[in-house]
């Protein structure tokens, strides 16, 4: 076959998931900081496709065509990213690796995860992109942020399960395919599918609501995006980690480490375990 079968690609996970809980903090940062950017570069990009066409179903779709390059970069550049490690649960539960180990992997990667979004939105806003059709950019920017600030925890919670639901499939999927082409494609439609339908991911509102938070600094970009309709007072550094950042992370753990990890592990790995 040119692809993994799903027990396949549940035996190679272990290892994959062993080696990056032995990554040194420092390699583990770094990578995580890359990863951040990848998904910031595919978040800019979105918004920027989607921005500059008037009818917002095309919109939508245009972006959300565009975002998963983010992904793409993560899983074959090489980096880490806090929700597809939500996999780790995998080898956990087959004894390849501890409780702690796990949760250090994810501390370490949700922080880097957190500044390679910030210093990508920080980059964006002040080398003065959300100026582009004017000043268009900066209002789908802010209002982009103020959405997903104004979101009712379970909202937010619900959202974030359903999204890194699609995630983990997407990077198992990936693991499935044996080229570059066939990774690629496994990892577009799940990704396209949850940029779509609104789902909430964790990593990608790092940045879609630190760029708001920059921007609305601007007084230029503020007017933009008030004479647009938008309402930029709910995009808050308290709305940003509370309303927002803490029950989408919530769900994503949900989402890829229960609804995916737990049940394939159960499926394809649990009478292997050792005894």
């Amino acid at each position: 076959m040119n692809f993994f079968s799903p027990p396949e690609v549940a035996k190679n996970y272990l290892a994959a998931g062993e080696a990056k809980t032995r990554l040194p903090a420092l390699r583990a940062l770094l990578l995580a900081v890359l990863a951040g950017a990848f998904i910031a570069m595919g978040g800019i990009a979105s918004t920027t496709v989607s921005a500059s066409i008037a009818a917002p179903s095309v919109a939508k779709f245009a972006g959300a065509c565009v975002f998963p390059g983010g992904l793409v970069m993560v899983l074959l550049a090489g980096s880490e990213l806090f929700t597809g490690n939500c996999l780790l649960v995998i080898p956990l539960l087959s004894g390849r690796i501890s409780a702690g180990a796990m949760l250090r992997n994810w501390g370490l990667v949700y922080l880097g995860n957190l500044i390679g979004g910030l210093l990508v939105a920080a980059g964006v806003v002040f080398s003065h992109l959300p100026g582009l059709f004017g000043s268009a950019l900066a209002a789908a920017m802010i209002g982009t942020a103020a959405g997903k600030c104004a979101l009712t925890f379970s909202d937010a919670l619900i959202r974030g399960i359903l999204c890194n639901f699609l995630v983990c499939i997407a990077v198992w999927i990936s693991f499935a395919a044996k080229d570059v082409v066939g990774k690629i494609a496994g990892i577009w439609f799940p990704v396209m599918m949850f940029v779509l339908c609104g789902f909430e991911h964790s990593v990608a509102n790092m940045y879609f609501i630190g760029a708001g938070l920059f921007a609305k600094a601007s007084p230029a970009y503020l007017a933009a995006a008030t004479a647009a309709g938008v309402n930029p007072a709910a995009v808050t550094p308290e709305a940003f980690f509370l309303v927002n950042l803490l029950p989408v992370t919530l769900g994503n753990i949900i989402g890829g480490a229960i609804c995916v990890g737990v049940v394939y592990w159960y499926c394809y790995l649990k009478e292997e375990r050792p005894a």
